[in-house]
């Protein structure tokens, strides 16, 4: 387990790619290892995807959970992620704004046309850091860095697909290749809080089947 930094509200770690960030009903879920490190509690402030990995946080106070918890449902916890776009999007960097449902039986989310029951707005920021060709194919590939300004199931991944814009690996939106989601969690900022300063807590990917591009 690969813990970045601990103190005595949180545990900043590095989810592994294929794990559920929660506690699982076999105890093998993130969450269940960072409880058992923690003494039997660990508060969930946010999730990710099972085919995502990188930096989370997690409290290990029920009263560090509370307003944790608060700051990630009122947009007060920054995250940076990186993903692998397969093409490259039409501006260097820009703001990417949709109105998305998830539809919970297909465990998949659409942009859609209109505000409807379920539907909510989901906007990210980008900036492309650099584009190079696939080592196999030559088909261009880009690596951006993102910040979901909102926190939607899928965000990121249905927003570029939509675009026509896959990530690299994501085969439920439209992507190709076999070696996995290519986006990571590389950062999370912490708001200021009582005497607990600003803090941003991050990490480079490694180890990964496309960290060539970083």
């Amino acid at each position: 387990m690969h813990i970045i930094t601990e103190t005595r509200e949180y545990i900043a770690a590095v989810k592994p790619v294929g794990l559920i960030s929660e506690r699982s009903p076999d105890g093998t879920g993130f969450a269940d290892q960072l409880a058992e490190r923690n003494g039997g509690y660990i508060g969930i402030v946010h999730r990710l995807d099972r085919g995502v990995g990188g930096v989370m946080l997690y409290a290990k106070t029920p009263s560090a959970a509370a307003w944790l918890s608060r700051a990630a449902q009122e947009h007060r916890l920054g995250k940076e992620y990186l993903a692998v776009l397969e093409g490259t999007p039409e501006a260097p960097e820009g703001e990417l704004r949709d109105l998305l449902y998830y539809d919970r039986g297909k465990g998949k989310a659409f942009v859609v046309n209109r505000p409807r029951r379920g539907v909510r707005e989901a906007i990210l920021t980008y900036r492309v850091i650099r584009t190079l060709p696939h080592p196999e194919t030559g088909a261009p590939l880009t690596l951006v860095s993102v910040t979901p300004l909102t926190g939607r199931t899928h965000q990121i991944r249905v927003q570029f697909a939509s675009r026509r814009l896959p990530l690299l690996g994501d085969r439920r939106y439209g992507g190709s290749g076999s070696t996995g989601i290519a986006l990571w969690c590389r950062s999370i900022t912490l708001p200021a809080h009582g005497e607990i300063p600003e803090q941003t807590v991050s990490l480079n990917p490694s180890g990964l089947p496309w960290d060539w591009m970083m």
